[in-house]
């Protein structure tokens, strides 16, 4: 994994070869965070990660200049990775928490400014992981929502669906409850 941007920038993060993953490739996740750069300020924002995964999505609004970003990722090896490379790079801002993401989002007490969800392509109620959001306390009206997944999801019904983007084989959908994009 590839540091794109920032304090960070160039920086490669090597996971442990026994994790099993499915990384954001760098062309979507330069993509990515070249649609956030035109809509948020990332010193002046909240990032909440779902499906960290090894960090990727999370060391890269850190290195943005984030100083508020949630990770959480149920596996446990996954988030003492992230937490490790935070400590590594003598990181702040950053909080790795080890959790389902659906037990965190019946218990989240505040919203952010950007949530983040690249849960696993198979997850069998992948197609609910928006719905999910936006009933907790993690979204408000301002929150922007971006869920990636494969080509065969389409979330394009969804009441705050604002817009989608292809990068190869990822695709990322926006939403938000203001639909000022």
């Amino acid at each position: 994994m590839r540091i794109i941007s920032g304090e960070l920038r160039g920086r490669t993060i090597v996971a442990p070869k026994n994790f099993e993953l499915r990384p954001t490739t760098d062309m979507a996740k330069e993509g990515l965070f070249n649609i956030l750069n035109n809509q948020i300020e990332f010193s002046d924002c909240s990032v909440l990660d779902l499906f960290s995964g090894i960090g990727s999505i999370s060391l890269e609004c850190v290195s943005r200049g984030c100083r508020d970003v949630v990770a959480i990722e149920r596996n446990a090896k996954h988030a003492a990775f992230i937490k490790q490379v935070s400590r590594d790079l003598k990181l702040s801002g950053l909080t790795v928490l080890s959790t389902d993401v659906r037990d965190f989002l019946k218990i989240a007490r505040r919203s952010f400014s950007v949530v983040f969800a690249d849960p696993p392509y198979d997850l069998p109620w992948i197609a609910e992981v928006p719905n999910m959001i936006f009933a907790s306390k993690a979204v408000d009206s301002e929150t922007l929502v971006v869920v990636e997944h494969p080509g065969e999801v389409d979330f394009s019904s969804h009441p705050y669906f604002t817009r989608l983007c292809k990068y190869g084989k990822v695709h990322f959908s926006f939403f938000r409850m203001q639909q000022n994009d």
